[in-house]
């Protein structure tokens, strides 16, 4: 992953008082949680993406962001086209996090 560390949610619980797994996600490395939602970067063999998970839904979702001042704007991706090994990845992520595996796979 391209960028480390965490960011808020250390301290974040849901409705029953339980611990949110965005919290987990956010103690991951590169995973930086914003509202309701978590974002990590990923540059590798050339290709970056955005990788988002958005909690109200329990959703997955791959951009694929353009090469740096390259001008252009980030765009979605079907995650076929995404790297197996970067899908793994977001998977271990999510599972670690307490958050289904299953939903990477969710489609829109």
């Amino acid at each position: 992953m391209s960028e480390g560390g965490a960011s808020d949610g250390e301290d974040r619980v849901d409705a029953e008082g339980e611990r949110d797994p965005l919290a987990g996600l956010a103690e991951r490395e590169g995973w930086h949680v914003e509202g309701a939602a978590a974002r990590v970067h990923y540059e590798g063999e050339g290709d970056r993406y955005s990788v988002e998970y958005y909690a109200p839904s329990g959703c997955v979702l791959y951009w694929k962001v353009p090469p740096e001042g390259g001008g252009e704007t980030a765009v979605p991706v079907g995650r076929e086209t995404v790297p197996g090994p970067l899908r793994e990845r977001i998977r271990m992520d999510l599972d670690a996090a307490g958050i289904d595996p299953e939903v990477e796979r969710r489609s829109l």
